[in-house]
């Protein structure tokens, strides 16, 4: 009982499956994993850089969950104290800028290796690797 209200007391991030981080405080979950968080936001990280947009009250489904864990609020401000933040529209832009270039290394690894008559599946791409 003591574990399920500490959860109640603080934060939370949940990793979904298509790579979103979101941290908010739990309000409620069942045995499905099913997840209901306050004062949402969504966190993004680009290399030294982060944003955050606000989503508020967040119901996420339990097979999209991939982690969920505690949030020290201590540790949180002193790691995000070294990096910079930016608006929701500036990591956007880093963020796709990001994987545009990571595209084009997985592309060109793609070629080499199939120079070298390595096969690589067609279906795998860098965007599918999310689950």
């Amino acid at each position: 009982m003591f574990i399920y209200f500490s959860f109640f007391l603080g934060k939370l991030m949940v990793v979904l499956r298509d790579g979103k981080k979101l941290v908010g405080t739990l309000r409620s979950y069942d045995q499905f994993a099913n997840v209901v968080l306050q004062d949402t936001y969504e966190r993004v990280y680009v290399g030294s850089e982060y944003g955050e947009n606000l989503k508020g009250l967040y119901l996420i489904r339990g097979e999209n969950v991939v982690l969920l864990g505690e949030i020290d609020e201590l540790q949180e401000q002193q790691r995000l104290s070294k990096l910079t933040k930016l608006s929701w529209e500036e990591i956007g832009k880093r963020e796709k800028e990001e994987k545009e270039k990571k595209e084009k290394e997985d592309q060109l690894k793609r070629r080499i290796m199939q120079g070298r008559g390595i096969t690589i599946d067609i279906g795998f791409t860098s965007t599918d690797d999310q689950f």
